[in-house]
């Protein structure tokens, strides 16, 4: 039986705490009426003071909150490629030298550093001072986790099966500098952050499309540990509103699979993806450009993407490796045919992905190859280009092909799946008009 958030109003809360993915406050009184407080706080830069914010209180049944005394950070990270456990802690926020050490060196600890797979979720709680409470790091092949804590003083490390709570959480924010900014300021996620970019990255190109004042409500799936926040879950609905345009998204399951679409039930997913990276800064876009290496004006037919080296690149549609070799300015190049008159192409890559060659049959989102540097460019990002009839246009400002809407049969199930939840965005909207108000 599915259990619900409770959303209550409240007056804004602006404060200024050190800067964590996660912010969690458990007050004393919240935890002796067994309720988890999650307070949405702004991070300590120019989104503080702007941002609104609301008060969100989750009936936790079954489970009796940890009191935390003082304010505590609990924080999730994603292990990627090349990662050491080093890297890891410190990107987790834990400070404390007898902590990394006894990580380092401990016996019992010694699997985490053999199971340090790309894609992987370590989440850690943390004092405000850095100090190690909890760690959990999922073992691999099993429902598990090794728990790092500390017992009478001194840190321990052990095996514990993870029971997790699902709890429904409803949120509430706007832009005022980025999506990050403005999830981090409502305390969401950054996994959930990141499933709403892909979500209506079909329809939205978070990379130039946001605006200041853009608003977004969400309602996800939270999984709670002993009473705690441990890891996100999946999105059950989204709106977000777009430079005055809105967008909404209900997640709806059928044959065994699991879609976004519209409350009309037409699929979100789009033919193709509105950008080929997660996140990242553009660094120029359609347009005639002075050519940094040819020192000439010239045009400029594709968009570039800043990103560090090794930042993974995704095919932005179905289709098969045309091309993929090195090719004059454009460096390690692939090339996708899609369906019908469309391709893509991606240059300047560090390398390519796993299996990326002629031929190969690619899926929208695989990775196929890697952000780097090579031909005509003077740092990494990547050069991406859309090609109809095999003549660059600008994908920016295409209206991309979409994908079929639900068959008529399962349109009525979907009606009755989906009022519920539109109705919990219409109390996210409401709520926060009353607040602005």
């Amino acid at each position: 039986m599915e259990k619900s958030g409770i959303l209550t109003q409240s007056p804004k809360v602006i404060e200024r705490f050190k800067r964590y993915r996660w912010t969690l406050g458990l007050a004393g009184s919240a935890s002796a009426l067994g309720m988890a407080a999650a307070i949405a706080v702004p991070p300590p830069d120019d989104e503080a003071a702007n941002v609104k914010t609301i008060i969100e209180q989750l009936a936790i049944q079954g489970a009796r909150p940890v009191d935390l005394g003082n304010t505590g950070f609990l924080r999730e990270e994603r292990i990627q490629r090349g990662d050491t456990m080093g890297n890891i802690l410190s990107r987790l926020g834990i400070q404390e030298t007898e902590a990394m050490e006894f990580i380092r060196i401990s016996p019992e600890t010694r699997v985490m550093h053999q199971q340090l797979a790309p894609g992987k979720v370590v989440a850690a709680q943390t004092s405000e001072n850095g100090e190690l409470r909890t760690l959990y790091f999922p073992l691999n092949g099993k429902d598990t986790a090794l728990v790092v804590e500390r017992a009478s003083g001194r840190l321990t490390a052990h095996e514990k099966a993870l029971r997790f709570e699902t709890q429904i959480v409803m949120k509430t924010a706007e832009i005022r500098s980025s999506l990050f900014g403005a999830t981090d300021a409502a305390g969401i996620p950054d996994g959930i952050a990141t499933q709403m970019a892909e979500i209506f990255g079909g329809d939205i190109d978070f990379h130039r499309d946001l605006r200041k004042d853009d608003r977004f409500s969400v309602v996800y799936e939270m999984q709670y540990l002993s009473g705690q926040p441990a890891r996100p879950g999946r999105i059950l609905t989204a709106e977000f509103v777009n430079n005055g345009k809105t967008f909404r998204a209900i997640h709806f399951e059928q044959d065994g699979r699991s879609a976004y679409y519209t409350p009309e039930g037409k699929s979100l997913r789009k033919a193709f993806l509105r950008s080929p990276l997660e996140f990242s800064r553009v660094t120029s876009g359609f347009s005639m450009r002075f050519h940094p290496i040819l020192q000439q004006w010239r045009a400029h037919k594709g968009v570039d993407y800043g990103a560090p080296s090794g930042t993974k690149v995704r095919a932005t549609g179905d289709g098969t490796v045309d091309f993929a070799d090195q090719q004059g300015g454009y460096g390690k190049l692939v090339v996708i045919k899609h369906s019908g008159n469309y391709s893509t192409a991606y240059g300047h890559l560090q390398g390519f992905g796993l299996g990326i060659k002629k031929g190969a049959r690619i899926s929208q989102g695989d990775t196929i190859g890697y952000v780097g540097q090579t031909g005509w460019a003077t740092g990494p990002h990547l050069h991406y280009e859309f090609r109809i009839n095999s003549q660059q246009v600008n994908p920016l400002a295409l209206n991309l092909p979409t994908s079929l809407p639900l068959e008529a049969s399962q349109q009525t199930r979907f009606k009755a799946h989906s009022v519920p939840l539109a109705a919990r965005l219409d109390l996210l909207r409401n709520t926060n008009l009353a607040a602005l108000e």
